[in-house]
């Protein structure tokens, strides 16, 4: 992981984002502005979102990354007294997170989206970052474990054709690969050929030249 200023990590991130947001910056903008949010739209915090990213999108912090958001779903977990969970499951190219955050042992649905597609080879990283106001919130274990899928042959060979993360029905904007510079060969090539050329065209257009001044004497005598 590259430290930036999402949640600690780096902006235009490649894979999947899971934050817990703990502080609503949108609506403190909004109150400031005398604008509240209609009920339909409102969110409560702590606030738990995911997002995937193929290189090309920006976090929104002004707006808590509503406009990259595939779901989320309020999460009370500041000041608690006991131990919270929250598990990310993913089958598939479908995605469920659930947590566990009443001390009941009881796994709730928090968000669950279809059609996600994350390439092979991938890591898992955990960061954080803080602005004014801080809390402290502990990672006591990470453990993952690997689900037995059965998949049919095309599945297996859709699954290894995915190279860039994506989420069906949701449009990403392309990510264009920098061109490689030329080396010294190639672009000695390049002027080479490029020379030879223009010569050619050249000696073409003065023997096309000659012979029409040939057919114009002709025309005199």
């Amino acid at each position: 992981m590259q430290s930036g200023p999402v949640f600690g990590n780096m902006d235009k991130f490649v894979g999947l984002g899971v934050f817990v947001d703990t502080y609503p910056n949108e609506e403190k903008q909004q109150e400031a502005q005398k604008r509240r949010y209609s009920p339909g739209v409102q969110r409560v915090f702590p606030y738990i979102s995911a997002m995937v990213n193929n290189g090309s999108l920006s976090y929104d912090h002004e707006r808590d990354g509503r406009p990259t958001e595939l779901g989320g779903c309020t999460a009370i977990v500041r000041n608690l007294h006991y131990d919270t969970f929250l598990v990310i499951r993913y089958v598939k190219r479908h995605l469920t997170i659930m947590m566990d955050i009443d001390g009941k042992h009881e796994w709730r649905d928090c968000i669950e989206v279809p059609g996600v597609r994350l390439p092979r080879g991938y890591y898992f990283g955990a960061s954080s970052i803080t602005g004014d106001l801080s809390d402290n919130h502990d990672i006591i274990s990470l453990k993952l474990f690997e689900l037995t899928v059965e998949r049919t042959p095309e599945e297996e060979k859709l699954h290894r054709d995915v190279f860039l993360p994506s989420v069906d029905n949701m449009k990403l904007p392309e990510m264009t690969a920098p061109l490689p510079p030329l080396s010294g060969l190639a672009l000695f090539l390049i002027v080479f050929f490029s020379l030879v050329f223009f010569v050619f065209a050249i000696v073409i257009g003065i023997i096309l030249y000659n012979k029409w001044q040939d057919q114009s004497r002709k025309r005199f005598y």
